[in-house]
């Protein structure tokens, strides 16, 4: 902490609201401190940090949403989702990490056009397009895989899965609670790797223990904001927020 300077650490406090505020009330907008934090520290030390912090939101909203998750979504996403995290990994130790984000940004971007476009061709036909999502594993292997290839790359498969559940015309709260589960799961699994590669070290442990405050803070007002809120408003803010992320890795 003494070798950071007030800007950073301002910088870092700003990043640790905005975690907070991604798990309990706006999916999408976590690439976005994902984003500054690589521009801003070591990009080793930035992955492992924003690792750290995501885990901590993700705490807070698998408790937030405790009983809105849809565990039948979950097991049928996660075998591709493995899939994609091996697939990320392979990737990862091959190309930069400008490299990486850049085609993550473009992914993300593809994905959103494709699925806006379903959603579009689903309400003027008259389809059905959650049961479709739901029952298709060509959906779940092209959706799983991609988040699974995302997160690993760079903490970046928010934007993907956001937009599956999207798709899939996810209720607000079932939305949050699935997707909360889903991430808490993953980093998880991601963090004995991390920290087996020495990317988890004392002295991150120790900011991100000092972050923790104003992670933790968000739960009343994301409960309180949900409440009020139904999908006309929240699915676009999600798409909004996915786009921006995608810019965000871009440049």
């Amino acid at each position: 902490m003494s070798t950071l300077s007030p800007e950073v650490i301002f910088i870092l406090a700003i990043c640790a609201l905005l975690c907070g505020l991604a798990k309990t009330a706006l999916p999408g907008l976590a690439c976005i401190p994902v984003a500054i934090l690589a521009a801003v520290i070591p990009p080793r030390t930035s992955t492992a940090l924003m690792l750290l912090m995501l885990l901590t939101g993700d705490l807070l909203a698998v408790w937030t949403y405790r009983k809105d998750v849809d565990w039948k979504v979950l097991r049928a996403l996660f075998p591709p989702v493995v899939i994609g995290v091996l697939i990320g990994a392979a990737f990862l130790a091959t190309v930069s990490n400008q490299v990486m984000k850049v085609s993550i940004g473009i992914i993300i971007l593809i994905l959103t056009a494709i699925t806006l476009g379903l959603i579009w061709y689903a309400r003027r036909s008259g389809g059905d397009l959650a049961t479709a999502m739901s029952t298709s594993l060509p959906a779940r292997l092209f959706y799983g895989s991609l988040s699974g290839f995302t997160t690993m790359a760079a903490n970046s498969g928010g934007p993907v899965v956001s937009l599956y559940f999207l798709a899939s015309r996810f209720e607000v709260r079932r939305f949050l609670g699935t997707q909360a589960w889903f991430f808490f799961i993953i980093n998880l699994i991601k963090l004995p790797f991390s920290a087996g590669i020495g990317l988890i070290t004392h002295e991150l442990l120790l900011l991100s223990a000092c972050l923790l405050p104003l992670s933790l803070g968000q739960p009343s007002w994301g409960r309180r904001w949900i409440g009020r809120i139904d999908n006309k408003i929240f699915d676009p803010i999600v798409t909004i927020l996915t786009v921006l992320s995608a810019l965000l890795l871009l440049f």
